[in-house]
């Protein structure tokens, strides 16, 4: 049986079967979001192995918008891996890696003015690609509305983390509580911890990152 089957059982906790691939997924997303908590850029190349497998998993459990997200976030890890990497002059902290800032209010209002309309959009067609493409999709999206906000506010805290913006933290705590019920409610327990792990792990970054950006004032 394939790693990558959700129905190839590693251990079972309280009744609750644990695949490799939840396991695996679970221990090294955690360990990416921690790097990210403490500004480390060691996130980035475990991120990378972790949305692979999060790829595998979201499709099997058909949160289709999810899977795609996980693409996404392949892409923009090695975008935030280059640009944390590569500050350009003026933006560089202790470690000449790209340093801690903040949003104008502006624009964190217009993000989410934007998530709301860009979460319809997505839901929409995330409630019928079952029906253009049955081949593919073979069942109906669970949580196309719910799953799709936690794709496109994920998207827009993604940009907001590869530019070290305190702000994706807020989203980020926003968009974990919503997944920690969605995959509870899917049956994927370790999952729906891992994500109120996460939600726990933003509340920390939130506060580290704020403290550092005070560190920079003289």
């Amino acid at each position: 049986m394939s790693f990558f089957d959700i129905n190839n059982v590693i251990f079972n906790a309280f009744g609750y079967p644990v695949s490799y691939l939840e396991f695996t997924g679970t221990i090294l997303g955690a360990v990416s979001i921690w790097f990210s908590a403490r500004a480390n850029i060691w996130s980035f190349p475990i991120g990378l192995v972790y949305v692979v497998l999060f790829f595998f998993l979201a499709f099997q459990v058909q949160l289709y918008p999810d899977m795609f997200l996980q693409v996404f976030f392949f892409i923009t890890n090695l975008i935030g891996w280059w640009r944390w990497a590569n500050p350009k002059p003026g933006e560089e902290d202790k470690k000449k890696e790209l340093r801690v800032s903040y949003l104008r209010r502006s624009e964190f209002i217009a993000i989410f003015v934007a998530g709301v309309g860009g979460t319809v959009a997505l839901g929409l067609s995330a409630s019928r690609l079952h029906e253009w493409l049955p081949l593919v999709f073979s069942k109906p999206s669970s949580f196309p509305y719910l799953d799709s906000w936690v794709t496109v506010m994920s998207i827009f805290a993604t940009f907001l983390m590869i530019e070290k913006k305190v702000e994706s933290w807020i989203i980020w705590i926003l968009v974990d509580i919503v997944a920690c019920y969605i995959y509870f409610s899917r049956g994927l327990i370790l999952i729906s911890l891992e994500f109120a792990g996460f939600c726990a792990l933003a509340a920390y970054g939130l506060w580290h990152w704020m403290r550092e950006h005070k560190s920079y004032t003289p």
